[in-house]
């Protein structure tokens, strides 16, 4: 438990004399603990675990998701002595963690566990190693790897899709414009300024772009939540990146609509009342 920073918020840890003799108790995450008991309190109460009954003695402090979006919490912890005879029937250990003091090399406490596991394993000079220690560091590297690849996949998809959305709106703006030349005519002949037309037309462009980027974030939105639930991945949407999405909408109304704007504001009015 202290290698993998999991605390006890609710009852206790086990005790040395439960992990020798591998007594049937067990220590349950957050999610494990809501989905059984609900708000009601789950210590000392009893559990089933495949074959064996387990009594509840601690609720483990929520960490939530981990980085490959799985669910912390859900997680039932029993002595090892336990799950070997009682569940699993043979002494294999299939994955052991360990944790290395923050004034030491992870390098050479990689190295000591490799040397050790090989002693152990009876492994001799030039033989292949039957087993895998991997550092925290090289899986932090390879997902700095992959994350940094679908950021910029997903960054190029956001741009051609802003710049096909752009140039929509653009071409929309300049029908617009062509179908009501005689509408501006009418108002450049009355007084109304070229900035004011200008003013107009930016407004229908943000608007237009605002629209589709409030339906484009309930798509997302739905089809994210739809995603959750079948991968059971927790939902967790960010105000600030919906917010964000929607100021992208905005800008890209600004952006590709001034062009067919300045071209209404800069109609001669003459011109512009001729036209049929």
């Amino acid at each position: 438990m202290f290698v993998r920073d999991w605390a006890v918020t609710t009852g206790r840890e086990f005790y040395d004399s439960e992990l020798r003799t591998g007594a049937t108790a067990c220590i349950i995450g957050e999610t494990v603990s809501t989905k059984l008991f609900g708000n009601g309190d789950p210590l000392g109460a009893t559990i089933r675990l495949k074959q064996i009954s387990c009594r509840v003695i601690g609720v483990l402090e929520s960490k939530g998701a981990s980085s490959f979006g799985t669910d912390q919490d859900d997680i039932i912890l029993i002595p090892i002595r336990t799950f070997q005879r009682r569940i699993a029937g043979n002494q294999d250990v299939g994955m052991i963690f360990a944790s290395v003091r923050e004034d030491m090399s992870t390098e050479k406490a990689k190295a000591d566990i490799e040397n050790l596991l090989r002693e152990r394993r009876g492994i001799g000079f030039g033989e292949e190693d039957d087993f895998n220690v991997m550092d925290m560091k090289q899986i932090t590297s390879i997902l700095t790897g992959i994350t940094a690849v679908l950021t910029g996949l997903l960054s190029a998809v956001a741009a051609v899709s802003l710049l096909v959305g752009g140039i929509g709106i653009m071409n929309i703006m300049l029908v617009s414009v062509t179908e009501r030349t005689r509408e501006i005519g009418i108002r450049l002949a009355v007084g109304a300024s070229e900035g004011q037309v200008l003013l107009q037309f930016l407004v229908e462009s943000i608007v237009l772009s605002l629209i589709g980027g409030f339906l484009g974030i309930l798509l997302g939105l739905a089809l994210a939540y739809l995603g959750a639930i079948l991968l059971r991945i927790p939902f967790a949407p960010e105000a600030s990146i919906v917010m964000i999405a929607f100021a992208f909408s905005a800008i890209v109304g600004i952006v590709f609509g001034y062009f067919p704007a300045r071209r209404a504001a800069r109609l001669d009015p003459i011109e512009a009342l001729r036209h049929q």
